[in-house]
């Protein structure tokens, strides 16, 4: 048995969008990146905290009148979850251990076939580097396909046993300029191409993936990057192009932060058709 608890934010079952068939993706709380168009702000902090929708509030008094945005986080806003009668306000993270993670993957088992598996997701998975390798030590050891979705920004140092324990690699490469990278995520890309070059040079299957925000990164020099950043890696199995969505906004507001989303940095069929031509001279 694992005692080993993990922050989770989500597990999306029968996903087809994080790797190869049908997948089980776990999402954990915790990012040391801050990109200014997230999509996912609940799992940045990796302390506690909680959502609050507005049109869920019955104004019953339980909480004193204090709701998120006033809240700011941290054990004591669990308590105000607890006590409301109508789910306005709700965790945004529940606390699992690894062999509880793995329960809720063995229901999906049937459906994984020859491709399928887990896929670990977040905020930056690897944060908690010691409960993934447990939960894709558990999961090779029952023969499920391993994924890790990365941001690349992680400790290095157990690469090794990362890659003996995970088919691929779902890496995230956002701005190739390492200071505009700083001023967008929070965090230079330097520990992350890094991170990338020793994987590759260790056999990790790797698939790049690329969001395009409109009017942000989309622009023939990252198109270049993206090209010569692909070619100088020798296991890098594909390229995915992901346009940008303001769904982040909606999350923002519930945990009491600005709205994000930005309808101007939408990127539409046509754009992402050109950046998919000046990529890899395919259609989008």
């Amino acid at each position: 048995m694992s005692e080993i608890t993990l922050p989770v934010t989500n597990i999306q079952r029968f996903s087809t969008q994080d790797g190869p068939g049908v997948r089980t993706t776990v999402f954990l709380k915790g990012c040391p990146l801050r990109c200014i168009w997230c999509h996912n702000p609940e799992t940045q902090s990796t302390e506690p905290q909680v959502f609050f929708t507005k049109q869920n509030c019955i104004n019953c008094g339980k909480c004193n009148g204090i709701k998120p945005p006033s809240l700011e986080g941290g054990l004591n806003c669990l308590a105000y979850a607890n006590i409301c009668p109508s789910g306005a306000i709700e965790p945004a993270q529940k606390y699992m251990t690894a062999d509880e993670i793995m329960a809720v993957i063995h229901k999906d088992a049937a459906f994984y076939g020859a491709q399928g598996g887990v896929t670990l997701s977040g905020g930056e998975p690897l944060l908690h580097m010691d409960g993934c390798l447990e939960i894709l030590r558990q999961a090779k050891q029952a023969g499920y396909s391993t994924v890790i979705e990365t941001s690349g920004y992680f400790d290095p140092k157990h690469l090794d046993k990362l890659i003996a324990a995970t088919d691929l690699f779902l890496w995230d490469f956002k701005i190739w300029d390492a200071a505009l990278h700083a001023k967008l995520t929070g965090v230079s890309n330097e520990k992350i191409l890094q991170n990338l070059a020793c994987a590759d040079k260790k056999g990790a299957s790797i698939i790049l993936r690329c969001i395009m925000i409109k009017g942000v990164n989309m622009n023939d020099a990252h198109f270049m990057s993206i090209k010569n950043l692909r070619r100088s890696l020798k296991n890098c199995i594909g390229l995915e192009l992901i346009p940008y969505h303001p769904g982040g906004g909606t999350k923002n507001k519930r945990l009491g932060y600005k709205d994000n989303g930005n309808m101007n940095w939408i990127p539409t069929n046509e754009d992402m058709a050109n950046a998919a031509s000046a990529v890899y001279g395919g259609n989008f």
